[in-house]
């Protein structure tokens, strides 16, 4: 790698080459007492050689490439892992545990083992060291549990600092979001707290100094990125037009990303958390598994595996009726046939005839037939008036008797 490549001028090859992704300054150091980094071809022996304009960087006598442009991930941590690349106690850490795909990246501030939530793992170290420094002004906000009973007015003491066992921490914003119990019976009690010190075990010191014993730490935001729906262990790349927004103050101009997509595009989630604020009234809900995971012994497609027990007082499905939603007709009795329609009229059918449903039914006597009327002069239809008193003259007096009357609207003149 020449430096011409690197944004790196005058830089320490350690930090040249942990900048460019080979591995962390400590094991360059080590890369170095071992003879196997080399500058314009001669061995290094010492780690305080600086890298000037033109020289060739090489690794067991490969060339080192660029510098990588700075790159950002989201990350929920788990209880159980160690912030740390390496532990003499054979303790799982957060970087064995990273999914296939990600750069070789290192953390912006720690969390302990016993905390979880959101912790930012980035490629450039320089951002890495500028955003944990308290003059970056990035606020830190975390959900604790402790066990203990205080009041809000104790909680609002810690704004002007406090001091436990000879450390000085600053300001710290702490509200009291949920209490169970009493003074005197088992009680939980939820808290928010903010801050922009982040100091080793700062929230448990401090909490713990005003009488409480923090059983449970949550980080949720640290500065702008915010732990969202992130699920336990998953990853989630920051965008490049987002770090060109918010890190603007702290890149140099040549290690800002270009585009728009995001080059780590993680695996499905085996779940989420229902939002960032879960745990307040109580442990905050576990990831559901996803629809597609399968149950122990169902890889296999033969067992199905054991369900999970219900709790009493859950409703029951009430059965299924037989055939479906639609309830089956009853069928119809043996020996009655289904009457057919018939395109013959009424009047043409055959009078005194048995008609052809009927057969087989007994015949009673036949109806006799009506006499015709005889036919008389045709009476003439007459309109007679009902007699009563007549109707009060308006004020336009009385209506005219005489003469021809003509149609009036409504009436049975012709219409149109």
């Amino acid at each position: 790698m020449t430096a011409e490549d690197s944004s790196q001028h005058n830089d320490r090859v350690a930090k040249v080459l942990a900048r460019a992704g080979v591995a962390s300054r400590r094991e360059v150091e080590r890369l170095i007492g071992e003879g196997r980094v080399a500058i314009n071809g001669e061995t290094l022996t010492t780690p305080g050689v600086k890298v000037e304009p033109g020289d060739i960087v090489t690794v067991d006598g490969e060339v080192v490439g660029g510098a990588e442009p700075t790159r950002l991930f989201r990350y929920h941590k788990p209880v159980g892992l160690l912030t740390s690349h390496n532990d003499p106690a054979g303790r799982p850490t957060v970087f064995e545990t990273l999914p296939d795909g990600l750069p070789r990246v290192i953390s912006i501030g720690r969390l302990d083992i016993n905390s979880e939530g959101l912790l930012l793992l980035t490629n450039d170290g320089a951002l890495s060291r500028a955003l944990e420094l308290p003059s970056s002004g990035w606020v830190r906000r975390y959900r604790a549990r402790a066990f203990g009973y205080t009041t809000q007015e104790k909680l609002d003491r810690l704004k002007d600092g406090i001091t436990v066992e000879g450390v000085t921490y600053g300001a710290i914003d702490a509200h009291l979001d949920k209490a169970t119990g009493d003074r005197d019976g088992a009680r939980n009690v939820w808290i928010t707290v903010t801050l922009t010190e982040g100091k080793n075990r700062e929230v448990r010191r401090v909490l713990e100094a005003i009488g409480l014993k923090v059983n449970r730490l949550l980080r949720l935001s640290y500065g702008p990125f915010s732990l969202g729906t992130l699920a336990a262990g998953e990853v989630e790349e920051v965008g490049p037009r987002v770090i060109r927004e918010l890190l603007v103050d702290f890149l140099p101009a040549a290690n800002m990303p270009t585009g728009n997509a995001v080059q780590f595009k993680p695996a499905l989630s085996a779940g989420r958390r229902s939002g960032a604020e879960d745990g307040v009234g109580g442990a905050a809900p576990a990831a559901k598994p996803h629809r597609n995971v399968l149950r122990p012994g169902q890889e296999s497609g033969e067992a199905r595996g054991e369900r999970q027990v219900k709790k009493p007082g859950w409703a029951k499905a009430k059965p299924k009726k037989p055939g479906g939603l639609r309830t089956p007709k009853k069928p119809a009795p043996a020996g009655k046939a289904k009457a057919h329609w018939s395109e013959t009229p009424k009047g043409a059918r055959p009078t005194g005839a048995a008609r052809p449903e009927r057969a087989g039914r007994p015949e009673g006597p036949a109806r006799p037939e009506r006499a015709a009327r005889p036919e008389g002069p045709a009476k003439p239809r007459t309109f007679v008036k009902p007699t009563g008193a007549p109707k009060p003259a308006g004020p336009r007096g009385p209506r005219p008797t005489g003469g021809p009357k003509g149609p009036r609207a409504g009436g049975p003149g012709k219409r149109k």
